[in-house]
């Protein structure tokens, strides 16, 4: 088991390397899972740990604040990442990772919350654009999309972690356990070098054969024969698809005709329609305001501990998408997500208004029913729509835009995480869980749509295609 696929010699460096830098994606997981538990806290005058309460607009503006600070960071960071390379992005993550916990534990009014989770929202950008990308350049191509699936089951170990803690530790306290993550963070990440693609670029080819032996395992006094072959293909490739780059460009920098043609132009609208289901699913809205949401439909079970369930329901969507996603591509893995995504919301809609709307006796399936459709439905988004959304953005975009490109289609995602964080509750007051829910089927039937006519599959094929 320990000898093949991750586990082989070879990758063992790229999957520690791996686990490390999403050390801040669990942090950043937390920040978000907190939110959901604590809502109906700070909204109660009975119950809230500070001294104000948040009202229905201002808990909307909490929580939807997130997304405006992640179109900050998805442009700040993809600046730092060009200017100064991925290393120094990845180190400037934790700076406003440590702000979140000290705001939130200073917090005296609501627009200090506002500041922490607009810090957190400027993380959680930041990752977005910095994180898949370093880990698509240094892993192998046929890992590529587990090790980068793990940047999504990392966050959603956090975001479960977010809901335990937030469900049943003081609020106070949370800010002193959590803190020390993004300390742990910059240690695990110290002593890490430089992309070696990143290095090329720079015309520092000596630093870049040896981070790329540092990444293939084969930095020792004896390497392994696997190690040593896995090295020479790729630098070879990298060199020579960097030098066809220069060669295309003359030498010449980013212009916008690098961006309109067909290739980079159909790579973009990919982007943003994956980006459009990944939010609009109604996933991200779903988990922010979970309590919520099985409040309405007056479950038995109290409202937190069905969170939770969720929250692991989340984790073992995203394994099952990194078993699978090097095995059966991508393609296939988001048709059944958006399949899946259309019947779960739809169903769930439909239990939501005879919840709400009708004088229907449900008592009978107000302990399971609710929990088990939605638990179905975001098993099915993570194992497609979620996870596999990031993967697919490195491999279809273009490697001398990509940095650019990505930045652009995470902002747009930002956007449209806040236009549905902001709205989902409004929807949900004005219009009922029932509607709320079905525009989210409408999404994911439009997904299914481009998925199944325009997707192009991308398993196997090289980065520097």
């Amino acid at each position: 088991m320990f000898n093949s696929g991750i586990f082989k010699q070879e990758f063992r460096r790229q999957l520690q390397v791996t686990l490390s830098v999403i050390v801040i994606t669990l942090s950043h997981g937390i920040g978000l899972g907190w939110f959901s538990p604590m809502l109906p806290k700070l909204q109660s005058e009975s119950k809230t740990p500070l001294d104000f309460v948040v009202d229905v607009h201002e808990g909307s503006w909490v929580g939807s604040i997130v997304c405006l600070g992640g179109v900050t960071g998805n442009f700040l960071f993809a600046y730092i990442m060009s200017c100064f390379g991925r290393k120094v992005a990845i180190y400037g993550l934790a700076v406003p990772n440590t702000l979140i916990w000290f705001l939130f534990y200073f917090a005296n009014s609501v627009e200090l919350l506002y500041v922490a989770r607009f810090c957190a929202g400027i993380t959680g950008g930041g990752m977005y654009v910095v994180l898949p990308i370093f880990i698509g350049e240094i892993a192998d191509q046929s890992i590529r999309g587990r090790l980068c699936s793990f940047f999504t089951l990392a966050l959603n170990m956090g975001i479960l972690l977010g809901f335990i803690i937030a469900s049943h530790v003081p609020y106070h306290v949370i800010p002193f356990i959590v803190i020390a993550l993004p300390f742990c963070y910059l240690l695990l990440t110290a002593r890490l070098p430089e992309s070696p693609q990143q290095l090329l670029r720079w015309g520092r080819e000596e630093d870049a054969k040896r981070a790329l032996k540092y990444y293939c395992n084969c930095d020792g006094p004896t390497p392994s024969k696997e190690s040593e072959r896995a090295y020479q293909k790729q630098f070879e490739d990298m060199r020579d698809a960097l030098q066809q780059q220069t060669k295309d460009s003359g030498n010449e920098g980013l212009t916008m005709s690098d961006f309109y043609n067909k290739r980079a132009l159909k790579a973009i609208v990919t982007g943003l329609i994956l980006m459009t289901g990944n939010i609009f699913t109604g996933t991200f809205a779903f988990i922010n305001y979970m309590s919520n949401i099985f409040e309405r439909v007056h479950t038995q079970l109290e409202p937190n501990t069905n969170t939770i369930i969720i929250g692991a329901v989340q984790i073992v969507g995203t394994l099952a998408s990194i078993y699978l996603v090097d095995r059966h591509g991508r393609k296939i893995l988001l048709i059944v997500s958006c399949v899946g995504c259309a019947l779960g919301t739809s169903a769930f809609g439909v239990y939501a208004f005879y919840a709400e709307e009708t004088d229907a006796d449900l008592s009978a399936y107000s302990a399971w029913l609710p929990v088990t459709i939605m638990a179905l439905n975001i098993f099915i988004a993570n194992v497609g729509i979620i996870s596999v959304t990031m993967v697919v953005l490195v491999e279809v975009l273009p490697q001398k835009i990509r940095s650019v490109a990505s930045s652009f289609c995470f902002g747009g995602l930002s956007c449209l995480a806040f236009a549905s964080v902001k709205t989902f509750p409004l929807m949900m007051e004005y219009f009922g869980l029932a509607a709320s829910m079905w525009s989210c089927t409408a999404v994911s039937i439009l997904c299914l749509f481009y998925a199944v006519v325009f997707l192009e599959e991308t398993k196997n094929r090289s980065i520097y295609e």
